[in-house]
């Protein structure tokens, strides 16, 4: 049986979790980002050239190991596109080998204006997050009023999703925050357009995981983020 390994910062981050999965992915078949956004940050060093990843598994240097983005994780679609992109131009074939599982939380417009309100209404006290959408993205998610990269591929269900999720998070934005709406037409035909550019990359996450497993080879499980992060510290 294959072995399952978690690569995981027990610190506040910037540990080298990068670094240590690219060094073990030399004897794994597949590398796993199971949880964390864009704002991870894993910087490798290969053949003297530097690439910095923040949404895709480190494996995807490395020839014929397998990247899986699983449902933990919530994808910014228009920043995963730019780094797909950027790593093509390197001559890195990123879209034969990533698949993404359609559950994946998005990150959207909206969830960046309520991160960015929110730092600025708290002036001196302010967390210091990223500001990318990260925290408000998974508020979502666990309030079960989340949209998932699925629902790119269903335009009227994702429209009207859309729609109720921007009257709920629009009132906090210009009531409580005084910050400017955000308008509905524009996230709407954007998403539209990633959905054509991701949907080869769609998969079962959870089938492809188990029939590693079955066959006998070694996952790789690549954390972000540091466990002291972690609101219960």
């Amino acid at each position: 049986m294959g072995k399952n390994v978690v690569v995981l910062g027990t610190q506040w981050g910037d540990e080298g979790k990068g670094k240590i999965v690219d060094l073990l992915t030399e004897q794994a078949a597949a590398v796993v980002r199971y949880q964390g956004g864009h704002n991870a940050g894993h910087t490798l060093v290969i053949d003297g050239e530097k690439t910095v990843l923040h949404l895709i598994p480190s494996g995807i240097l490395r020839e014929g190991v397998e990247c899986l983005i699983g449902n933990g994780v919530v994808v910014a679609p228009d920043a995963l596109l730019r780094e797909i992109t950027k790593l093509e131009d390197k001559g890195v074939p990123v879209r034969e080998r990533l698949r993404i599982s359609p559950a994946c939380p998005l990150i959207l417009s909206y969830h960046v204006a309520l991160d960015q309100a929110r730092e600025k209404a708290r002036g001196d006290a302010k967390i210091g997050t990223t500001g990318r959408g990260i925290g408000p993205a998974y508020e979502d998610k666990v309030a079960r009023r989340g949209l998932r990269v699925g629902d790119l591929f269903h335009r009227e269900r994702f429209a009207a999703k859309l729609g109720e999720l921007l009257d709920y998070h629009n009132f906090q934005l210009v009531n409580f925050y005084k910050e400017p709406a955000i308008d509905f037409q524009k996230p709407l035909d954007e998403c539209m357009e990633y959905a054509e550019m991701l949907r080869p990359m769609m998969t079962d996450v959870t089938a492809v995981l188990h029939d590693l497993r079955r066959s006998g080879r070694d996952i790789m499980f690549e954390g972000a983020q540091g466990s002291l992060l972690d609101i219960d510290h």
